[in-house]
């Protein structure tokens, strides 16, 4: 904060400052949907099922797993069915607890676990294709406009001239790969249930898509400042 902010709210009155710190499992997850444009607002209603590893659940329950489908995959983490023994993995592995005992105070996510979680999970790597569908909706097709403009919806500020140089500089690189191996770029775009638009250029999108995965995974986008 600045010391000219500091000066027009020593109090704090208007919440313009406050602690910093890595945001919960279950926050993650709903901001990287929020981000993207898939969260599904709505308040209330049953439990659901979003992606899980396959054979879930068999060696603690004769029920399989079995996941829902369409805007249920997108509800906010609130809603996510927990099994007490068996916790949505890709939850746990961010640090969220299992429910099984009475938890007084949450820790804070850290752990080397959920970059393995975030740049690999279905429900990130959507999101992040998802976001660069709607940044290159945005901007008109132009990759820095797309850029600039997923940044922004992640951090809320644009990037600097540093920062923009690098992450045009993955774009370049993803380009050239997606550009070689068009399969490849068909692959990262069939994750997820969500429809995508078919008009855009498959390696655009898909390199595109990891730059925002990128972003998904800055520091500062998973932490609350």
């Amino acid at each position: 904060m600045s010391s000219q902010a500091w000066e027009k709210d020593p109090a704090n009155r208007l919440l313009g400052r406050g602690s910093r710190y890595r945001m919960s499992a279950e926050a993650i997850r709903d901001n990287a949907l929020a981000v993207s444009g898939l969260l599904v607002s709505r308040t209330g209603g049953p439990s659901v099922k979003p992606y899980q590893p396959g054979g879930l659940w068999l060696e603690t329950s004769n029920r399989p797993y079995v996941q829902d489908t369409g805007s249920k995959l997108y509800r906010r983490s609130l809603y996510v069915y927990w099994k007490r023994s068996v916790p949505p993995p890709n939850l746990f592995a961010i640090d969220a607890p299992t429910r099984e005992t009475c938890t007084v105070r949450r820790q804070r996510t850290n752990t080397p676990l959920m970059a393995l979680v975030m740049l690999n999970d279905p429900v990130f790597v959507e999101a992040a294709r998802k976001l660069a569908e709607r940044a290159l909706a945005e901007g008109a097709g132009d990759a820095d406009a797309a850029i600039s403009s997923m940044f922004f919806r992640a951090t809320a500020r644009r990037p600097d001239p540093q920062e923009m140089a690098i992450l045009g500089d993955i774009y370049q690189q993803q380009l050239a790969i997606y550009t070689a191996r068009p399969e490849a770029a068909g692959q990262l775009l069939a994750v997820g249930e969500s429809s995508r638009d078919m008009s855009l250029d498959n390696a655009m999108h898909a390199a595109l898509a990891m730059v925002a995965n990128t972003i998904l995974n800055l520091d500062e986008t998973i932490t609350r400042e």
